[in-house]
């Protein structure tokens, strides 16, 4: 919309809505609980004063119409014998008296049947414009006029005197008295509503006060929260809403401390962990390098021997000798070699999968440590699974294996895993001599721990659980549950 080369936005309901919520949104919960209980009391207060008021004066105005009648007819009819007699002087009294003994008469006059004016109460003269304002109708008993004069509403009645045979008396009553009585009952209910209101704000600052000092603690120990202070504990003031609240905020603030807590633990033992990882993979690197140093290089070296010695025979059959020497000495540096790459990644573990390596595992497992061995697996005939799974479960269970064979003593260990409704389950289970798992766990940081922790490490990687269950003398059973919802085929 254009004024005058003006150009002015036009602002929508919607936005305009948006503004104001946007203001009393930034308005304190206290202010906003005044603001209601103020209005409250002083809108209906407000509206209680003008309809009181206005029923107030129609009343008051109807009684003043009937007492000018009623004062009007008692005029006409004490000044009918005064009139008849000319008593001129007598009537004037009457009037006077009348105006006297009534405050709320302004005027009153009588008037002979031509209309001249026989007494009155006017001191200054008689307004002779005031004559042809009220008039009698005919067979009338009485006739009331509103009159708006600069003094305010004046109610002019006139009224027969003697049948209208001797004039006619008229009085006049002022609603000077009625503002008077009208404002101060106005004024004593303003008052009212005053006190009223100041009892309101100060029940509502009681009321606000027991209200937002919980809720200012609620927002101070937030901000403590936030900055990762997880001490803070507020009261609970009732058992209300906020009361609710206040119990609601000091168990969240809980669960956030034991979560931190074991956050920090946890990133604390990942920390332990990738020390320990580094330096296994050290030690691995180490033992490698000691074993193709040793044994490898060893080798490699008799067979150098061998050749030079082969070169040196006298004879065939010398020669013939030599060489079946040798290739002893090289079928066992490639065994060993082999063994040495089988331990580092098992090719069976990537070419036929995670069940095969296992039993291929379980039989190196059971020559090297005399421990029988068995595996058997349920729905994962024709099945693979996805790379990081098998190469976590196939770590996971040498893992249990291993430790098996070093700790626990036993003679026999079972394997079994099943694929059921997009889960894995596995089962490691020894009948040897048991440990206590909670004081294992609890205790120091040890080789048996760390296995241990790795394999739950291992587990959580993939989205697995990990549960370890052991007593002394009655063998340990590892159980681990892997989710495979996200696998393809599954």
């Amino acid at each position: 919309m254009k004024i005058r080369g003006l150009s002015l936005p036009l602002i929508s309901w919607r936005d305009w809505r948006q503004r104001v919520w946007h203001v009393i949104g930034g308005v304190s919960v206290r202010t906003k609980i005044l603001g209601i209980v103020l209005a409250m009391v002083v809108f209906p207060g407000l509206m209680v004063t003008f309809q009181v008021r206005a029923r107030l004066v129609y009343t008051l105005r109807e009684q003043l119409r009937q007492r000018s009648i009623s004062i009007a007819r008692d005029v006409a009819a004490r000044s009918a014998d005064l009139v008849l007699i000319n008593d001129l002087y007598a009537l004037n009294r009457l009037l006077r008296d009348t105006q006297r003994n009534n405050p709320d008469v302004r005027y009153a006059f009588v008037l002979d049947p031509n209309g001249h004016v026989l007494a009155h109460t006017f001191t200054g003269g008689f307004p002779l414009d005031l004559l042809s304002v009220n008039s009698l109708p005919a067979d009338a008993p009485h006739h009331v006029q509103a009159l708006n004069t600069e003094e305010g509403l004046v109610w002019d009645t006139v009224v027969p005197v003697f049948g209208g045979k001797a004039g006619v008396a008229r009085v006049g009553l002022s609603e000077q008295g009625l503002r008077r009585v009208v404002n101060s009952v106005t004024s004593q209910i303003v008052l009212s509503m005053l006190l009223i209101s100041l009892v309101g704000i100060g029940a509502a600052s009681i009321l606000t006060w027991l209200l937002t000092r919980p809720i200012g603690e609620l927002v101070a120990a937030t901000a403590r929260v936030g900055q990762g202070d997880y001490s803070p504990r507020v009261v609970r003031w009732a058992d209300d809403e906020i009361g609710d609240l206040a119990e609601a905020f000091n168990t969240m603030v809980a669960q956030l401390a034991q979560a931190e807590a074991e956050r920090a633990e946890r990133e604390r033992l990942r920390q332990f962990y990738l020390k320990r990882v580094i330096h296994a993979q050290e030690e691995e690197r180490r033992r490698i390098a000691r074993e193709l140093h040793d044994e490898t290089g060893q080798a490699l070296a008799s067979l150098m021997v061998g050749l030079r010695n082969v070169e040196e025979a006298r004879t065939p059959e010398e020669m013939r000798h030599r060489l079946q020497d040798l290739r002893h000495v090289l079928a066992a540096t490639l065994e060993r070699v082999r063994r040495l790459a089988f331990d580092l990644r098992p090719p069976v573990l990537d070419d036929l999968g995670l069940v095969a390596a296992l039993r291929r595992y379980a039989q190196q497992y059971q020559e090297r440590f005399g421990i029988t061995a068995e595996v058997q697996a349920v729905g994962l005939e024709d099945q693979r699974l996805a790379p990081e799974v098998e190469t976590a479960v196939y770590r996971i269970v040498q893992e249990a294996m291993t430790n098996a064979a070093k700790y626990a003593s036993c003679a026999h260990l079972s394997v079994l895993l099943q694929l059921h409704d997009r889960q894995l389950s596995v089962i490691v289970e020894d009948d040897g001599c048991g440990f206590d798992v909670e004081r294992i766990l609890g205790s120091e940081a040890g080789q048996t721990k760390l296995g241990l922790y790795g394999m739950q490490e291992r587990a959580e990687l993939i989205g697995g659980r990990l549960d370890i269950e052991s007593q002394p003398g009655a063998g340990t059973a590892v159980y681990l549950r892997v989710p495979l919802r996200g696998q393809p085929g599954l």
